[in-house]
């Protein structure tokens, strides 16, 4: 019998399953063709770099390109004008320095005189060994060197502060080689030099003197006067007297009636008299603490004198 055999199929080979995409290749719609850089929803065309991309590549929107230079970038040095959309790009500035540049205004001045009014409401008095100076107890709120305060003593200083305790004023010796600044409550301070002149002054308004002036307290007396009288203090020689007064004072002349508060007296002229009377203390209702006030005071003289006024009552 004939014998068939089964049919060999030989060298066949399956067909190759297709090859994947790469995701390389890929392209989203509305992006541009591979190679390309993805541009977002509204960008302009050639104008976006991605993150990372080289810089100097990137141009903002309405910009022109080639002049922009994003901080750090090569050609962008620090405190250069960047042009951004019509800005400027400063660099920063140390904190420091701009506390400096606040306080130069407030900077110590320079030295020079004796006596130096730093400004305002504080003065600057230069001491050495021998020449020392006398000024309110509590007025020193800062001194540069080595100094000494002596709160209580014998002589000159015991004298004017046992004296004056009753206007309120105590005194201190400073004495020693450096600075020292004195004030008193942000009052305004004005520094008088005598050359052989004289002045009075009433004692509450003292800040601070030379001691090589010579100071005489007087007292001003007058009937039914609280503790016996006014007291002033009168200064001659040759000298620095630092008077302090409460606002912007006023130098009235001294005419036949010209009458003070003796709360707002601060100065007065040698040759000017000042008396109390009793029509003048009959008339207190004129002033501003009517029934409170102490002293008034009266001034006469010749033309030529003159009285210093703050406008405060102690």
């Amino acid at each position: 019998p004939s014998v068939h055999a089964a049919p060999t199929v030989a060298g066949a080979t399956p067909p190759a399953p297709a090859a994947p995409t790469s995701p390389q290749t890929f392209t989203p719609p509305g992006a541009p063709p591979a190679g390309g850089q993805y541009a977002p929803p509204g960008a302009p065309a050639g104008q976006f770099t991605p993150p990372g991309a080289p810089a100097g590549q990137f141009t903002p929107p309405g910009a022109v390109p080639g002049q922009f230079a994003p901080p750090g970038a090569p050609g962008a040095f620090p405190g250069q004008a960047q042009p951004f959309g019509g800005g400027t790009q400063l660099a920063p500035v140390p904190p420091e320095a701009n506390v400096r540049v606040v306080l130069t205004k407030y900077a110590e001045a320079p030295v020079g005189d004796r006596w130096t009014e730093q400004n305002a409401n504080l003065v600057r008095a230069t001491l050495t060994k021998d020449a020392p100076i006398l000024a309110k107890q509590g007025s020193m709120v800062a001194y540069q060197g080595d100094i000494d305060f002596a709160h209580k003593g014998s002589g000159l200083l015991g004298k004017l502060t046992g004296a004056l305790t009753g206007q309120g004023m105590s005194l201190m010796r400073c004495t020693g080689n450096g600075e020292v600044f004195l004030a008193d409550e942000a009052s305004r301070v004005f520094v008088i030099r005598l050359q052989g002149e004289q002045l009075y002054t009433s004692a509450q308004g003292v800040l601070a003197f030379d001691e090589t002036l010579e100071t005489e307290v007087r007292r001003i007396e007058g009937a039914g006067l609280p503790g016996g009288g006014f007291f002033s203090m009168l200064f001659s020689g040759t000298g620095a007297v630092v008077v302090k007064t409460r606002g912007v004072p006023v130098v009235l002349p001294v005419g036949a009636a010209t009458y003070v508060d003796g709360n707002a007296v601060i100065a007065w002229s040698a040759g000017a008299q000042a008396v109390t009377t009793t029509s003048l203390r009959l008339r207190r209702s004129g002033y501003a603490r009517q029934t409170t006030e102490a002293v008034n005071l009266q001034f006469r003289g010749a033309p030529g004198n003159f009285v210093v006024v703050q406008p405060f009552e102690v």
